[in-house]
């Protein structure tokens, strides 16, 4: 309990000694290697936590420890130096992206980690894009220097290149790959060498070795250029030739991060215990507290006025809640991210999103999955709320009194659905309850149920997302489902205009009958725009309480689809015109003239079918690259180019999702089982006409 204490104890500290913190990266360059490693040496754990013996604090799932990969992120606050450092630890797979996004939303500064030997990879770029969309600052740790091909200077030089940075190199490394040592320290010119014990606590300070001045020398030459040329004071110094001392460069250092300026970049080894203190060091020296960031912009609910709010407890209350997570002892956990003021655990706040008060019965300060109970929760905290009944990801929650909304969280659209039935008929009750509870907690999980088959499918953002998912409801929820396989998520869109198209439901019954009729013109929007609706009534040919009734019918037909049952995206509907009866018109007559409306207009505009493709990246030895690229090209795929690697070749292309089934078998027996490849969803593109066609006949 003592651990827990020190966190309690001293948890009111000022605002400038908080850092909210989130670890990114690629999938296995060793982030909750790196988070463990900072949890001990801040005193927050006892040991350190191994992700292959599944003794890590952070990744506390059963699906986690077995598969050795964090799969939500997690989130605890440790100290170090009296600075109170809260660590969110997120995924790397690219199937658990709505966990970096939403992380990132809330958090003021990140750790990005690289592995030396493997450089920039295409998840790191996808996290770096998502931290530069957030505006975070962040540092870099290049890991795995006692790796078989580590590279520094590479890794820095690909930070520069592929993700447009500007790097400044703090230590130069002493030996790599098995004679990786520890680091030169630039600032102080000195070398910290990590072999004193195996846990790397202890580290010695020395003179730095002779065959290394020249390079160290010439690295902080470099380093106080980049940070002189960020401020004009010291520019000034640093052109008359005068002395700049240590804490004017850290100040200015500072700045620069603060103002996305120069992104620090360290160097190290976690698994060996090597030069990771320095990063702790790093994060209370330059990564901003809530006081750098001083304010936040929202905007009023009614008059959609800009709104600022100071980050301060003395403010009026608001938060941001980022994340649900349904706990089988405590029910429906809120992740909220405190930004003014302050909250009391029985108080009621106003959820702005869904114009409703809800009740926090209590609050909780988490580590992983450790709860701890608190009765107060102060601007710049990370906290867990238990209360919230309608509170979803992406709500601002905020004084009644000064409500206000925030930025909300967007979040990508699935790729890949698969069908799912229960077993028994007593699991048919729990399963629309457990998919609601997992979609309620996971963004990018879409479920629906197939009118035609009675089928429920659900949707995700890669074949591992979902097995997990269908693992959690056997596991958690004690649910018995047959599973089929997954199938592309495709869309329909049209290719040309089709305008006036009119729709009339008329229906004579005794008494009242129905009556609804619409006009409308329909067009094609730019790929990625979505669906619009336009509302051009004039003169009330359609009642103003009608309109939402025809956007409804027509909703409800583009989820449906018109051509071969997938759901309609990139297109826009305008209401034109229309008439109604006296008596007879109501809401549903209206509704079922805009879903007529919409199918009518859809058929005359050239309906198509979209696919989504995947960017692809393959890593094999040089000998193999004929045959992969040969193999990429049979499945319509597009090489973007290659790239020489350590001892490897990077093979870059867009493929189609649907020609990469069993991608990873096939790539296994084309490369002798050392090849290995990463894929990420990038955009959506029009099926050829041909396979379309097939497509359609087959659905016949």
């Amino acid at each position: 309990m003592a651990q827990q204490s020190i966190i309690t104890k001293d948890r009111n500290v000022p605002l400038d000694k908080i850092r909210n913190v989130g670890i990114i990266a690629h999938i296995d360059s060793g982030k909750t290697t790196t988070t463990e490693r900072f949890l001990f040496y801040t005193g927050r754990s006892y040991k350190i936590g191994d992700i292959d013996e599944g003794t890590t604090q952070m990744d506390w799932m059963a699906q986690e420890k077995e598969r050795g990969i964090t799969i939500v992120s997690a989130a605890t606050t440790t100290f170090w130096n009296d600075v109170r450092i809260n660590i969110i630890d997120t995924p790397g797979h690219v199937d658990f992206t709505a966990e970096v996004e939403r992380s990132l939303r809330v958090l003021d500064g990140g750790v990005v980690i690289f592995d030396a030997e493997e450089g920039v990879q295409s998840q790191s770029e996808t996290v770096w894009r998502q931290a530069d969309k957030y505006k975070v600052p962040r540092i870099c740790f290049i890991n795995k220097m006692d790796k078989l091909g580590a590279d520094f200077d590479a890794t820095v030089e690909e930070i520069r290149d592929r993700l447009g940075a500007h790097p400044a190199v703090m230590v130069y490394p002493i030996g790599k790959e098995s004679d990786f040592k520890g680091v030169i320290d630039l600032f102080e010119m000195k070398a910290k060498y990590w072999d004193k014990d195996e846990q790397g606590i202890e580290f010695r300070v020395e003179k730095i070795p002779a065959d290394l001045k020249d390079a160290a020398t010439k690295a902080r030459a470099k380093l106080v250029e980049k940070i002189a040329e960020t401020d004009d004071k010291l520019l000034d110094k640093y052109l008359s030739a005068k002395e700049i001392t240590v804490p004017e460069l850290k100040a200015a250092l500072r700045r620069a991060v603060i103002a996305y300026k120069l992104i620090p970049v360290y160097c190290g080894t976690s698994l060996r215990n090597k030069a990771v203190q320095p990063i702790l060091n790093a994060i209370v020296d330059y990564l901003p507290s809530p006081v750098d960031l001083d304010e936040i912009t929202g905007h009023d609910p009614k008059t959609n006025a800009e709104v600022k709010r100071k980050l301060t407890p003395g403010e009026k209350f608001a938060a941001l809640a980022f994340k649900i997570q349904l706990d089988p002892h405590v029910g429906k956990l809120t992740y909220v991210r405190v930004y003014s003021g302050t909250l009391e655990s029985g108080s009621y706040v106003y959820n702005v999103n869904r114009d409703k008060q809800e009740r926090v019965s209590r609050l909780l300060l988490m580590h992983a999955n450790n709860r701890e109970e608190i009765d107060k929760a102060y601007a710049g905290e990370i906290i867990a709320l238990v209360g919230p009944k309608d509170t979803k990801t992406g709500d601002t929650l905020a004084d009644p009194a000064a409500p206000l909304i925030l930025e909300k969280i967007n979040f990508p659209e699935p790729v890949i659905s698969l069908a799912i039935e229960p077993k028994t008929k007593a699991d048919q009750e729990k399963l629309s309850y457990t998919l609601q509870r997992l979609a309620e907690e996971d963004p990018t999980f879409k479920v629906k149920v197939n009118h035609e088959t009675g089928q429920t499918i659900m949707s995700g953002m890669g074949e591992l997302h979902l097995e997990i998912l269908v693992d959690r409801m056997k596991r958690e929820m004690g649910m018995n489902v047959n599973v089929g396989k997954p199938q592309v998520a495709y869309k329909e869109t049209v290719t040309r205009e089709a305008l006036d198209v009119e729709a009339k439901y008329i229906k004579q019954t005794g008494g009242h009958g129905q009556y609804g009729h619409c006009v409308v013109n329909i067009a094609p929007l730019p790929r990625g725009e979505g669906f619009k609706f336009t509302n051009k009534i004039k003169g009330g040919s359609i009642p103003s309480e009608f309109i939402p009734s025809v956007e409804k019918g027509v909703i409800e037909a583009k989820e449906k689809g018109v051509y071969l049952g997938y759901p309609m995206t990139d297109f826009e509907v305008t209401l034109i015109d229309g008439s109604y009866h006296d008596v007879d018109s109501s809401d549903i007559a209206f509704k079922i003239a805009g879903s007529m409306a919409l199918q009518d207009a859809a058929k005359q505009a050239g309906l198509t079918l979209l696919e989504p493709i995947m960017k692809l990246e393959v890593t094999v030895p040089e000998n193999f690259m004929g045959v992969v690229i040969g193999d990429i090209s049979s499945k319509r795929g597009k090489i973007l180019g290659t790239e020489k690697r350590a001892r490897a070749v990077v093979i870059k292309g867009y493929v189609p999702l649907a020609e990469l089934s069993g991608y990873a078998t096939i790539l296994r027996s084309l490369t002798e089982g050392r090849g290995i490849f990463y894929m990420e969803p990038s955009h959506y593109e029009e099926v050829p006409k041909n396979i379309s066609k097939a497509m359609a006949e087959n659905k016949v």
